[in-house]
Protein backbone atom coordinates (compact mmCIF):
# COMPACT_ATOMS: atom_id res chain seq x y z
CA UNK A 1 0.00 0.00 0.00
CA UNK A 2 1.29 3.42 -0.81
CA UNK A 3 4.10 1.61 -3.75
CA UNK A 4 0.87 2.49 -6.32
CA UNK A 5 -1.54 5.01 -7.09
CA UNK A 6 -4.68 4.63 -5.03
CA UNK A 7 -7.89 5.30 -6.07
CA UNK A 8 -11.58 5.37 -5.19
CA UNK A 9 -15.01 4.48 -6.43
CA UNK A 10 -18.47 5.60 -5.12
CA UNK A 11 -21.03 3.54 -6.42
CA UNK A 12 -24.51 5.75 -6.84
CA UNK A 13 -27.32 2.91 -7.42
CA UNK A 14 -30.36 4.94 -8.04
CA UNK A 15 -31.93 4.94 -11.57
CA UNK A 16 -34.75 7.03 -12.36
CA UNK A 17 -36.06 3.53 -14.84
CA UNK A 18 -34.37 0.95 -15.85
CA UNK A 19 -33.03 0.60 -19.62
CA UNK A 20 -33.56 -2.70 -20.95
CA UNK A 21 -29.77 -3.46 -21.67
CA UNK A 22 -28.55 -3.11 -17.75
CA UNK A 23 -27.85 -5.48 -15.63
CA UNK A 24 -25.24 -3.25 -13.01
CA UNK A 25 -26.00 -2.84 -9.61
CA UNK A 26 -28.98 -0.36 -9.96
CA UNK A 27 -32.41 0.07 -9.00
CA UNK A 28 -35.72 1.96 -8.96
CA UNK A 29 -38.00 3.83 -6.33
CA UNK A 30 -39.84 1.53 -7.61
CA UNK A 31 -37.58 -1.62 -7.12
CA UNK A 32 -36.58 -0.41 -3.66
CA UNK A 33 -39.55 -0.06 -1.87
CA UNK A 34 -40.08 1.78 1.29
CA UNK A 35 -37.62 0.81 3.19
CA UNK A 36 -35.27 3.68 5.05
CA UNK A 37 -31.98 2.14 4.33
CA UNK A 38 -32.48 1.99 0.82
CA UNK A 39 -33.38 5.97 0.39
CA UNK A 40 -31.41 8.35 -1.38
CA UNK A 41 -31.75 10.98 1.37
CA UNK A 42 -29.33 8.43 3.44
CA UNK A 43 -26.89 7.36 0.50
CA UNK A 44 -24.71 10.28 1.58
CA UNK A 45 -24.21 9.12 5.14
CA UNK A 46 -23.72 5.49 5.05
CA UNK A 47 -21.39 6.50 2.29
CA UNK A 48 -19.17 8.37 4.80
CA UNK A 49 -19.79 5.88 7.08
CA UNK A 50 -18.22 3.26 4.85
CA UNK A 51 -15.12 5.75 4.13
CA UNK A 52 -14.21 6.25 7.59
CA UNK A 53 -14.45 2.39 8.17
CA UNK A 54 -12.05 2.47 5.39
CA UNK A 55 -9.44 4.98 7.11
CA UNK A 56 -9.60 2.91 10.00
CA UNK A 57 -8.31 -0.26 7.95
CA UNK A 58 -6.35 1.44 5.71
CA UNK A 59 -3.95 2.93 8.68
CA UNK A 60 -2.21 6.23 9.20
CA UNK A 61 0.21 5.21 6.40
CA UNK A 62 -2.75 5.60 4.01
CA UNK A 63 -1.95 7.06 0.51
CA UNK A 64 -3.19 10.33 -1.43
CA UNK A 65 -6.67 9.70 -3.31
CA UNK A 66 -5.40 10.32 -7.15
CA UNK A 67 -9.09 9.68 -8.54
CA UNK A 68 -12.50 9.78 -7.67
CA UNK A 69 -14.91 8.13 -9.70
CA UNK A 70 -18.52 8.45 -9.16
CA UNK A 71 -20.25 6.05 -10.91
CA UNK A 72 -23.98 4.02 -11.23
CA UNK A 73 -26.62 4.10 -11.96
CA UNK A 74 -27.21 7.84 -12.23
CA UNK A 75 -24.79 10.16 -9.61
CA UNK A 76 -26.32 13.28 -10.83
CA UNK A 77 -29.91 12.04 -10.01
CA UNK A 78 -28.26 12.87 -6.73
CA UNK A 79 -28.33 16.78 -5.46
CA UNK A 80 -24.95 18.04 -6.18
CA UNK A 81 -24.33 19.04 -2.50
CA UNK A 82 -24.49 14.60 -1.47
CA UNK A 83 -21.87 14.81 -4.03
CA UNK A 84 -19.96 17.07 -2.79
CA UNK A 85 -20.57 15.76 0.85
CA UNK A 86 -18.43 12.75 0.08
CA UNK A 87 -15.84 14.75 -2.06
CA UNK A 88 -14.72 16.66 1.07
CA UNK A 89 -14.81 13.79 3.46
CA UNK A 90 -12.47 11.92 0.50
CA UNK A 91 -10.22 15.31 0.66
CA UNK A 92 -9.49 15.42 4.35
CA UNK A 93 -7.06 13.34 5.97
CA UNK A 94 -4.41 12.28 4.01
CA UNK A 95 -6.77 14.03 1.16
CA UNK A 96 -6.66 14.30 -2.76
CA UNK A 97 -3.55 14.76 -4.73
CA UNK A 98 -2.91 18.40 -5.89
CA UNK A 99 -4.00 16.77 -9.75
CA UNK A 100 -6.45 14.69 -8.33
CA UNK A 101 -8.69 13.76 -11.11
CA UNK A 102 -12.39 13.87 -10.10
CA UNK A 103 -15.07 12.10 -12.45
CA UNK A 104 -18.85 12.02 -12.14
CA UNK A 105 -21.06 9.77 -14.59
CA UNK A 106 -24.18 11.65 -16.00
CA UNK A 107 -27.09 11.20 -18.09
CA UNK A 108 -27.95 14.25 -19.96
CA UNK A 109 -31.95 14.67 -18.72
CA UNK A 110 -30.24 14.86 -15.50
CA UNK A 111 -27.99 17.80 -16.05
CA UNK A 112 -28.94 21.51 -15.76
CA UNK A 113 -26.19 24.71 -15.88
CA UNK A 114 -26.42 25.00 -11.84
CA UNK A 115 -25.74 21.72 -11.23
CA UNK A 116 -23.06 21.30 -13.54
CA UNK A 117 -21.74 24.65 -12.01
CA UNK A 118 -22.20 23.45 -8.36
CA UNK A 119 -20.59 19.90 -9.37
CA UNK A 120 -17.62 22.01 -11.26
CA UNK A 121 -16.87 25.20 -8.17
CA UNK A 122 -17.10 21.74 -5.44
CA UNK A 123 -13.91 20.14 -7.29
CA UNK A 124 -15.06 17.93 -9.73
CA UNK A 125 -13.26 17.65 -12.68
CA UNK A 126 -14.10 15.74 -15.38
CA UNK A 127 -17.61 15.00 -16.56
CA UNK A 128 -18.61 11.67 -18.20
CA UNK A 129 -21.83 11.68 -20.09
CA UNK A 130 -23.52 9.00 -21.20
CA UNK A 131 -25.02 9.61 -24.98
CA UNK A 132 -25.21 6.36 -26.27
CA UNK A 133 -26.45 7.53 -29.80
CA UNK A 134 -27.66 10.52 -31.69
CA UNK A 135 -30.99 7.81 -33.15
CA UNK A 136 -34.04 8.18 -31.52
CA UNK A 137 -35.51 4.85 -32.71
CA UNK A 138 -32.09 3.45 -31.29
CA UNK A 139 -32.64 5.42 -27.83
CA UNK A 140 -35.98 3.73 -27.84
CA UNK A 141 -34.64 0.24 -28.33
CA UNK A 142 -32.18 0.72 -25.11
CA UNK A 143 -34.89 2.18 -23.07
CA UNK A 144 -32.96 5.50 -22.92
CA UNK A 145 -35.32 8.67 -21.79
CA UNK A 146 -33.22 11.55 -23.53
CA UNK A 147 -33.81 12.93 -26.84
CA UNK A 148 -30.70 13.35 -29.04
CA UNK A 149 -31.18 17.10 -29.09
CA UNK A 150 -30.35 16.96 -24.78
CA UNK A 151 -27.23 15.75 -25.63
CA UNK A 152 -26.11 18.96 -27.06
CA UNK A 153 -27.72 21.43 -24.91
CA UNK A 154 -25.57 19.32 -21.71
CA UNK A 155 -22.55 19.42 -23.52
CA UNK A 156 -22.82 23.59 -23.77
CA UNK A 157 -23.56 23.48 -20.15
CA UNK A 158 -20.86 21.87 -19.00
CA UNK A 159 -18.56 24.13 -21.27
CA UNK A 160 -19.96 27.10 -19.79
CA UNK A 161 -19.67 25.55 -16.30
CA UNK A 162 -16.10 25.25 -16.44
CA UNK A 163 -15.65 21.21 -17.20
CA UNK A 164 -12.22 21.28 -19.34
CA UNK A 165 -12.17 17.50 -19.38
CA UNK A 166 -15.98 15.87 -20.92
CA UNK A 167 -16.39 12.77 -21.87
CA UNK A 168 -18.96 10.99 -23.99
CA UNK A 169 -19.74 7.53 -23.62
CA UNK A 170 -21.49 5.62 -26.93
CA UNK A 171 -22.95 2.17 -27.86
CA UNK A 172 -23.12 0.11 -31.00
CA UNK A 173 -24.75 -2.52 -32.41
CA UNK A 174 -27.84 -2.30 -30.82
CA UNK A 175 -30.83 -4.24 -32.63
CA UNK A 176 -32.14 -2.54 -35.84
CA UNK A 177 -29.14 -0.06 -35.75
CA UNK A 178 -27.63 0.27 -39.28
CA UNK A 179 -24.09 1.44 -39.94
CA UNK A 180 -25.49 4.80 -40.97
CA UNK A 181 -27.45 5.05 -37.85
CA UNK A 182 -23.32 4.59 -36.31
CA UNK A 183 -22.28 6.98 -38.38
CA UNK A 184 -24.02 9.67 -37.66
CA UNK A 185 -23.68 9.33 -34.21
CA UNK A 186 -20.11 9.46 -34.72
CA UNK A 187 -20.78 12.94 -36.72
CA UNK A 188 -22.42 14.17 -33.77
CA UNK A 189 -20.32 13.17 -31.29
CA UNK A 190 -17.26 14.63 -33.61
CA UNK A 191 -19.09 17.70 -33.32
CA UNK A 192 -19.78 17.74 -29.79
CA UNK A 193 -15.62 18.14 -29.92
CA UNK A 194 -15.44 16.15 -26.65
CA UNK A 195 -12.22 15.67 -24.93
CA UNK A 196 -12.67 11.59 -24.72
CA UNK A 197 -14.98 9.11 -26.45
CA UNK A 198 -16.00 5.88 -24.76
CA UNK A 199 -17.28 3.68 -27.61
CA UNK A 200 -19.06 0.23 -25.91
CA UNK A 201 -20.11 -2.50 -28.15
CA UNK A 202 -23.34 -3.77 -26.92
CA UNK A 203 -23.43 -6.78 -24.94
CA UNK A 204 -26.90 -8.71 -24.56
CA UNK A 205 -26.68 -9.92 -20.80
CA UNK A 206 -28.80 -12.82 -19.33
CA UNK A 207 -31.78 -11.87 -17.18
CA UNK A 208 -31.97 -7.98 -19.20
CA UNK A 209 -35.20 -6.96 -20.51
CA UNK A 210 -33.64 -7.01 -23.99
CA UNK A 211 -32.29 -10.32 -23.85
CA UNK A 212 -35.81 -11.33 -23.40
CA UNK A 213 -36.68 -9.60 -26.13
CA UNK A 214 -34.16 -10.79 -28.40
CA UNK A 215 -35.55 -14.19 -27.61
CA UNK A 216 -38.84 -13.53 -27.88
CA UNK A 217 -37.94 -12.48 -31.39
CA UNK A 218 -39.63 -8.79 -31.11
CA UNK A 219 -35.75 -7.32 -32.22
CA UNK A 220 -33.01 -9.26 -34.31
CA UNK A 221 -29.91 -10.10 -31.98
CA UNK A 222 -26.40 -7.77 -32.47
CA UNK A 223 -24.74 -9.10 -36.03
CA UNK A 224 -21.27 -9.57 -35.24
CA UNK A 225 -19.64 -8.80 -38.51
CA UNK A 226 -21.52 -5.32 -38.55
CA UNK A 227 -20.41 -4.46 -35.09
CA UNK A 228 -16.89 -5.20 -35.99
CA UNK A 229 -17.51 -2.30 -38.73
CA UNK A 230 -19.06 0.09 -36.47
CA UNK A 231 -15.93 -0.15 -34.58
CA UNK A 232 -13.01 0.34 -37.15
CA UNK A 233 -15.53 3.29 -37.98
CA UNK A 234 -15.43 4.47 -35.26
CA UNK A 235 -11.33 3.97 -34.78
CA UNK A 236 -10.89 5.73 -38.18
CA UNK A 237 -13.43 8.49 -37.65
CA UNK A 238 -12.13 9.49 -34.04
CA UNK A 239 -8.70 9.28 -34.99
CA UNK A 240 -9.73 11.74 -37.90
CA UNK A 241 -10.66 14.41 -35.48
CA UNK A 242 -7.66 14.39 -33.60
CA UNK A 243 -8.92 11.53 -30.45
CA UNK A 244 -6.56 8.71 -30.55
CA UNK A 245 -7.03 5.02 -29.21
CA UNK A 246 -5.50 4.20 -25.73
CA UNK A 247 -7.54 1.16 -24.82
CA UNK A 248 -9.83 -0.76 -26.78
CA UNK A 249 -13.14 1.15 -25.93
CA UNK A 250 -11.98 4.20 -25.18
CA UNK A 251 -10.22 7.13 -27.58
CA UNK A 252 -8.80 10.73 -25.73
CA UNK A 253 -7.44 14.03 -27.25
CA UNK A 254 -3.95 13.97 -25.59
CA UNK A 255 -2.86 12.02 -22.81
CA UNK A 256 -3.82 13.68 -20.20
CA UNK A 257 -7.48 13.47 -21.23
CA UNK A 258 -7.20 9.66 -19.95
CA UNK A 259 -9.07 8.40 -17.67
CA UNK A 260 -6.75 8.01 -15.02
CA UNK A 261 -9.09 6.41 -12.20
CA UNK A 262 -10.10 3.77 -15.04
CA UNK A 263 -6.49 2.96 -16.01
CA UNK A 264 -6.14 1.86 -12.25
CA UNK A 265 -8.12 -1.24 -13.43
CA UNK A 266 -5.74 -1.84 -16.49
CA UNK A 267 -2.37 -1.24 -14.64
CA UNK A 268 -3.39 -3.28 -11.73
CA UNK A 269 -3.12 -0.39 -8.84
CA UNK A 270 -5.14 -0.17 -6.28
CA UNK A 271 -8.87 1.57 -5.61
CA UNK A 272 -11.27 1.23 -2.92
CA UNK A 273 -15.06 0.86 -3.45
CA UNK A 274 -17.41 2.80 -1.90
CA UNK A 275 -21.53 1.68 -1.95
CA UNK A 276 -23.36 -1.30 -2.75
CA UNK A 277 -22.15 -3.75 -4.93
CA UNK A 278 -18.96 -1.73 -5.08
CA UNK A 279 -15.55 -3.96 -6.10
CA UNK A 280 -12.14 -2.77 -4.34
CA UNK A 281 -8.55 -3.75 -4.88
CA UNK A 282 -5.96 -3.33 -2.17
CA UNK A 283 -2.77 -4.76 -2.70
CA UNK A 284 -3.90 -8.09 -3.90
CA UNK A 285 -6.65 -8.43 -1.80
CA UNK A 286 -9.94 -7.83 -3.92
CA UNK A 287 -13.57 -7.55 -2.02
CA UNK A 288 -16.87 -6.36 -2.96
CA UNK A 289 -19.60 -5.65 -0.85
CA UNK A 290 -23.80 -6.04 -0.49
CA UNK A 291 -25.50 -5.81 -3.68
CA UNK A 292 -28.70 -4.47 -1.86
CA UNK A 293 -28.42 -1.28 -0.75
CA UNK A 294 -30.58 -1.64 2.02
CA UNK A 295 -28.52 -4.46 3.39
CA UNK A 296 -25.43 -2.01 2.70
CA UNK A 297 -26.84 0.72 4.51
CA UNK A 298 -27.89 -1.76 7.20
CA UNK A 299 -24.71 -3.19 8.12
CA UNK A 300 -23.09 0.01 8.02
CA UNK A 301 -25.44 1.60 10.69
CA UNK A 302 -24.33 -2.01 12.71
CA UNK A 303 -20.92 -0.57 12.21
CA UNK A 304 -20.08 -3.53 10.53
CA UNK A 305 -18.72 -4.13 7.39
CA UNK A 306 -20.73 -4.19 4.06
CA UNK A 307 -18.70 -6.68 2.03
CA UNK A 308 -19.89 -9.89 0.91
CA UNK A 309 -16.85 -11.92 0.27
CA UNK A 310 -13.54 -11.40 -0.89
CA UNK A 311 -10.31 -12.97 -2.20
CA UNK A 312 -6.34 -13.43 -2.04
CA UNK A 313 -4.77 -12.90 -5.30
CA UNK A 314 -1.79 -14.84 -5.95
CA UNK A 315 0.82 -14.08 -8.24
CA UNK A 316 0.01 -16.60 -11.32
CA UNK A 317 -3.44 -15.07 -10.45
CA UNK A 318 -1.88 -11.50 -11.00
CA UNK A 319 0.07 -12.22 -13.77
CA UNK A 320 -2.91 -13.48 -15.65
CA UNK A 321 -4.90 -10.28 -15.18
CA UNK A 322 -1.74 -8.05 -15.60
CA UNK A 323 -2.33 -9.72 -19.73
CA UNK A 324 -5.95 -9.71 -19.86
CA UNK A 325 -6.27 -6.31 -18.86
CA UNK A 326 -2.89 -5.08 -20.15
CA UNK A 327 -3.81 -6.35 -23.91
CA UNK A 328 -6.38 -4.20 -23.89
CA UNK A 329 -4.54 -0.86 -23.81
CA UNK A 330 -2.30 1.40 -26.03
CA UNK A 331 0.87 0.20 -23.64
CA UNK A 332 0.29 -3.62 -23.81
CA UNK A 333 1.99 -6.22 -22.13
CA UNK A 334 5.07 -7.31 -20.69
CA UNK A 335 6.16 -10.28 -22.32
CA UNK A 336 7.66 -11.88 -19.36
CA UNK A 337 4.17 -11.90 -17.51
CA UNK A 338 3.65 -13.76 -21.19
CA UNK A 339 6.28 -16.01 -20.68
CA UNK A 340 5.32 -16.85 -16.50
CA UNK A 341 2.17 -17.72 -18.55
CA UNK A 342 2.35 -19.67 -21.04
CA UNK A 343 5.71 -21.18 -20.41
CA UNK A 344 8.06 -22.45 -23.51
CA UNK A 345 5.56 -22.38 -25.62
CA UNK A 346 5.59 -18.55 -26.03
CA UNK A 347 7.70 -17.82 -28.90
CA UNK A 348 5.85 -20.09 -30.86
CA UNK A 349 2.28 -18.40 -29.87
CA UNK A 350 4.00 -14.87 -29.76
CA UNK A 351 5.11 -15.52 -33.87
CA UNK A 352 2.46 -17.10 -34.84
CA UNK A 353 0.24 -14.05 -33.64
CA UNK A 354 2.79 -11.76 -35.09
CA UNK A 355 2.57 -13.82 -38.70
CA UNK A 356 -1.42 -13.17 -38.63
CA UNK A 357 -0.95 -9.23 -38.44
CA UNK A 358 -2.51 -9.41 -34.36
CA UNK A 359 0.43 -8.13 -32.69
CA UNK A 360 2.77 -4.82 -33.22
CA UNK A 361 6.51 -5.91 -34.52
CA UNK A 362 7.76 -2.75 -33.28
CA UNK A 363 6.27 -3.31 -29.56
CA UNK A 364 7.25 -6.84 -29.45
CA UNK A 365 10.78 -5.36 -29.72
CA UNK A 366 10.23 -3.57 -26.47
CA UNK A 367 9.57 -6.41 -24.69
CA UNK A 368 5.19 -5.73 -24.98
CA UNK A 369 2.88 -7.57 -26.73
CA UNK A 370 0.63 -4.48 -28.16
CA UNK A 371 -2.53 -5.35 -30.13
CA UNK A 372 -2.91 -3.80 -33.81
CA UNK A 373 -5.99 -2.72 -34.92
CA UNK A 374 -6.93 -5.87 -36.59
CA UNK A 375 -6.05 -7.63 -32.90
CA UNK A 376 -8.66 -5.28 -31.02
CA UNK A 377 -11.39 -7.24 -33.14
CA UNK A 378 -10.03 -10.59 -31.89
CA UNK A 379 -8.77 -9.55 -28.48
CA UNK A 380 -10.29 -11.91 -26.62
CA UNK A 381 -8.84 -14.52 -28.90
CA UNK A 382 -5.50 -13.71 -28.69
CA UNK A 383 -5.69 -12.86 -24.62
CA UNK A 384 -6.79 -16.82 -24.47
CA UNK A 385 -3.27 -17.27 -26.75
CA UNK A 386 -1.24 -15.76 -24.54
CA UNK A 387 -2.54 -17.04 -21.42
Amino acid sequence: LGSRQFGVYVHVPFCATRCGYCDLYTYTADELGPDPGASRAGWADAVLAEWSLARSVLGNDRPRVDTVFFGGGTPTLMPPGDLLRVLDALAADPGLSPDAEVTVEANPETLTYESLHALRAGGVTRLSMGMQSASAQVLGVLDRTHTPGRVTQAVADARRAGFTSLSLDVIYGTPGESLQDWERTLDTVVGLDPDHVSAYALIVERGTRLAARIARGEVAAPDDDLMAAMYETADRRLAGAGLTWYEISNWARSPQQRSRHNLHYWRDTDWWGLGPGAHSHVGGVRWWNVKHPAAWAGRLALGRSPAAAREELDEPTRRLERIMLGLRTVDGAALADVAGAVGPETSLRVDDLLARGLLQASALEKGRAVLTARGRLLADAVTLELT
